[in-house]
């Protein structure tokens, strides 16, 4: 069910986050998202509160359990740290897969 559940929300033109709202690594990556002009309905939050069969999979598939996950595109970039890393690279990598204005 949690593989269904995070494969139905992940797509190739997208950036998906799965957080829980009161995280401050959660809430900072959002932060970082918004500083970009995305299409409408590029730019998703998934609130994963209380869905620990989410977090185990994101654990096998992976290999953290922690949030946020960070997914752009069908690819996990990872979390909150890894999103910072690449965030000179990031209107380039949003550009390629289609998810800005």
């Amino acid at each position: 069910m949690a593989d269904w559940f995070v494969k139905n929300r992940i797509r190739n033109d997208k950036v998906t986050l799965f957080m829980k709202p009161t995280c401050p690594y959660c809430r900072n990556a959002m932060g970082i998202l918004r500083e970009f002009n995305f299409r409408p309905g590029c730019l998703e939050s998934v609130d994963i509160t209380g869905m620990d069969d989410v977090q185990d999979y994101f654990q096998q598939t992976t290999g953290q359990r922690t949030v946020p996950r960070v997914f752009i595109g069908k690819t996990c970039i990872g979390g909150f740290s890894d999103l910072q890393n690449l965030y000179g690279q990031l209107p380039v990598i949003l550009c390629q897969i289609g998810a800005l204005q």
